[in-house]
């Protein structure tokens, strides 16, 4: 997919591609590198510079970006003696060793740009100053360390440390965060850089899912340029996918599609990629006076500001309403400019508006996935069944390196992070005459646990779960029988922590106390104190079912299904045509999936995201924060999970499930995410003209650049506009999809824009009365189109 996302990156404006280098990734086992396949760095370097872009390396080794354990490997945490991001020696050695390993394969391949390669910034530690109080004094002088350690690698390209205001020189620092207007780096000597700009908010199990408008997001980035700001990076602007067990959090969901221009499966989400693309020609047509200047910043009145860059020879202007409820005239240089609330409109030759960021040129393109069910044509939901083979994984201790030990053990620190996976299990005696075997009542079993999910088996038989974020607490009503019985407790955990002071020793698993309680009698038994077998992950894992190959997949039918711990295997062949793929997991429990051995990630269909917080519309008006605009309350927080087409066969491909939980794969089925046919747009007469129509030498007269335009153009090309589903010049009202006249229309709307646009791939329509006459007087009118194409 690389490629294609940095030409999109390209098409859409972009300079720099940003890319964080994953330690855990290059490194999984201590001097074991991996630079293969999608961890080849140099690859996508090369292929950054192949089309034309820069790249800005973020080394880290400290990366946080929701991935587990923040990037670090978590053999790190067995290293003797160490202690994370602070002035420790072992640390400091491992950290600089990795850090040399990155910097010296970039040299070898002379990549950066001191070299004539595309590396033009490179960064070292990531957000500490977030957290280095924590740290104390030897924060200061670890801050200090990094930055010399790096300086020494001699890249003859800068270094940066984002959100570190004590950065020291020559070390730059810079700015995260959904706005960084009034950043300002800790010397004159430093560019104003931007490092992170959240064009949204990542996903967690159980949450809803969080956007951000595009009006706001541009209005940030405009800002940032209005106030002198010389770099600004989005992140992410391709989110993409946590495959295999990468995601952290804990409970950060497989998907990383974080709202971004270019969506998780490659895809433009339009109109963000559309209206940031304008922006950046815009901002681009200023680029003479925005280099050549620091800007002039003024006051036009409550709210309203004025930023000019002037020189001899040229002058560029932003005009800033950052009020939340009212839109504003101003006046600037004789002129009068409409500035909506809470936009900036950008005046390339500080005279004629080039664009505005409340105001998108852009249309709204959907998109849909369109499913494609495993069952065979006229099969019948038996023959369905028979196409699965399943194994039953043990409940228990399986394997023969199983352990004893007393007490409870803390989880990371037992598994090393090589399973999700950890079993406690308990053998113990019951006497006939003991109250935990009291008749009409049943004994309960007490567990505490720091997550993230638990599940209880009494003799074999799931007996309760529970999960959570950072303590799970359970009761759950047990049979017990008179003589030997088993507990076994399968802990399991969603992704390591990745952010925060200290996050490397925030552990997991079941810590107690653990306590067996009588209900009639009140009296309960200590069991974290007992002595606890435990196993490390689970057998399947070890005995290569996650490939499909194993002898001992067994095809009977009836299926099981809706049963914990279940392997299930099944052959498909890769859907047809050539758009992205997805599995939707519907039916299922939880659990990790395969295809053709590669794992796409965790999968967990069954976690719902709260009822509260999302609405109808968002408005883009006013301080975004990531709870602000949410969707898909009350729904399953993912129920589709990205299966990239280069890991498909066109036919023989093999499908993998671990469902921990209980479900039934039957009902699962394959999907392919496609650009919608539906396009949409509203454009009104206050709209500044399409930016293409300006040229940087400013020869295009004021008088053509005034009309603004609507334009459509078919996303697929082959395919040409069909139909017109909507047209209203006037005072149409609503959101795409929901178009509706207002009380001013134009009767000839619907047949100058089929004239205009039907049987064309695209068509450009002037929003003017010259075109569509005057249906009204004394009102700003617009034109909303809702377009069909096949």
């Amino acid at each position: 997919m690389w490629p294609d996302l940095i030409q999109k990156s390209k098409d859409g404006g972009l300079d720099v591609i940003e890319t964080y280098v994953f330690w855990s990734g290059h490194e999984p086992e201590k001097n074991k590198y991996n630079f293969e396949g999608r961890y080849d760095l140099v690859k996508f370097v090369k292929l950054a510079a192949k089309a034309g872009l820069y790249v800005h390396l973020r080394i880290g080794p400290y990366v946080c970006a929701e991935w587990n354990y923040g990037g670090f490997p978590v053999w790190l945490h067995f290293v003797p003696g160490i202690k994370f991001r602070t002035d420790n020696e072992p640390f400091k050695a491992e950290m600089q060793r990795f850090t040399t390993k990155i910097v010296d394969l970039m040299k070898q391949e002379k990549l950066y740009a001191s070299q004539g390669g595309p590396i033009i910034l490179s960064q070292i530690e990531n957000e500490y100053g977030n957290i280095d109080s924590a740290y104390g004094a030897a924060a200061k002088s670890y801050i200090k360390w990094s930055a010399s350690m790096a300086l020494s690698l001699d890249t003859g390209v800068p270094w940066n440390m984002c959100q570190q205001a004590d950065a020291p020189d020559p070390m730059i620092n810079t700015c995260n965060g959904f706005y960084c207007d009034q950043f300002t780096p800790n010397s004159n000597n430093k560019p104003k850089m931007w490092t992170e700009n959240w064009s949204g908010w990542f996903l967690g199990f159980g949450d809803p899912s969080p956007y951000r408008p595009v009006e706001d997001l541009a209005f940030a980035v405009a800002r940032f340029y209005q106030r002198g700001g010389t770099f600004q990076n989005y992140y992410m602007y391709h989110g993409g996918t946590n495959f295999d067990r990468t995601s952290g959090g804990p409970l950060i969901s497989t998907s990383y599609d974080y709202d971004a221009p270019i969506d998780e499966y490659g895809l433009l989400r339009q109109p963000k990629w559309g209206h940031l693309r304008d922006l950046h020609k815009a901002i681009k047509l200023c680029e003479d006076s925005l280099i050549a200047t620091d800007p002039t910043i003024t006051s036009l009145g409550s709210n309203l500001e004025a930023a000019v860059y002037k020189t001899s020879g040229s002058c560029a202007a932003f005009l800033a309403n950052v009020g939340t409820k009212s839109d504003a005239t101003v006046t600037f240089n004789g002129q009068s400019y409409h500035l909506p609330a809470w936009s900036v409109s950008i005046l390339p030759d500080c005279k004629n508006v080039a664009f505005n960021t409340a105001k998108i040129n852009s249309a709204t393109v959907s998109t849909a996935f369109a499913l494609q069910s495993l069952k065979p044509d006229g099969g019948s939901s038996a023959e369905l069944g028979s196409q699965w083979s399943y194994i039953k994984e043990p409940i228990g201790i399986s394997k023969t390196d199983a352990f004893l030990k007393p007490g409870l053990l803390e989880q990371i620190n037992t598994t090393a992070d090589k399973s999700d996976y950890l079993w406690y299990s308990l053998r113990m005696d019951i006497k006939g005459d003991e109250t935990f075997l009291d008749e009409g009542s049943k004994a309960v079993l007490h567990i505490e646990s720091i997550g993230q999910v638990v599940y209880a088996f009494i003799n074999g038989k799931l007996a309760g779960s529970g999960h959570g974020k950072q303590k799970i607490t359970l009761d759950i009503p047990i049979d017990l029988v008179a003589g030997k019985n088993t507990i076994d407790l399968l802990s399991v955990t969603v992704g390591l922590a990745n952010y925060g002071a200290f996050f490397d020793l925030v552990g997991a698993g079941i810590t107690g106390p653990v306590t067996l309680k009588s209900a009639k009698s009140g009296s309960s038994i200590d069991l974290a104190s007992q002595q606890w077998t435990y196993q490390v992950g689970l057998k399947g894992e070890d005995t290569g079912l996650t490939t499909g190959d194993s002898p001992e997949w067994v095809s009977k039918t009836p299926l099981p299904t809706k049963q914990p711990l279940v392997w299930y295997k099944t052959t498909f062949d890769a859907p047809s045509g050539s758009e992205p793929v997805a599995i939707d997991f519907t039916g299922t429990g939880k659990g990790i999936a395969w295809v053709n051995g590669q794992s796409i990630g965790r999968y967990w269909p069954t976690s719902i995201a709260g009822n509260n917080g999302c609405t109808d519309s968002c408005d883009y008006r006013g301080s975004y924060r990531a709870n602000k605009c949410l969707k898909n309350c009350g729904k399953p927080s993912q129920t589709l999970y990205h299966v990239p087409r280069s890991w498909l066969k066109p036919s023989g491909n093999t499908l993998v499930l671990l469902e921990e939980m209980g479900g039934d794969p039957t009902q699962i089925s394959f999907t392919k995410k496609q650009t919608g046919s539906s396009l949409c747009l509203m454009v009104s007469q206050s709209h500044p003209a399409p930016v293409d129509t300006w040229t940087s030498d400013s020869k295009i007269s004021k008088k053509k650049r005034t009309r603004p335009v609507l334009s459509l153009q078919c996303p697929v090309s082959t395919q040409v506009i069909s139909s017109i589903k909507f047209a209203s010049f006037g005072t149409p009202k609503g959101t795409c999809g929901s178009f509706t006249r207002g009380h001013c229309n134009s009767s000839r709307s619907l047949s100058v824009v089929q004239k205009a646009c039907i049987g064309l791939r695209s068509c450009n329509l002037e929003v003017s009365t010259r075109v569509f006459g005057e249906p009204c007087r004394g009102v700003v009118m617009s034109l909303a189109v809702e377009a069909s194409c096949s």
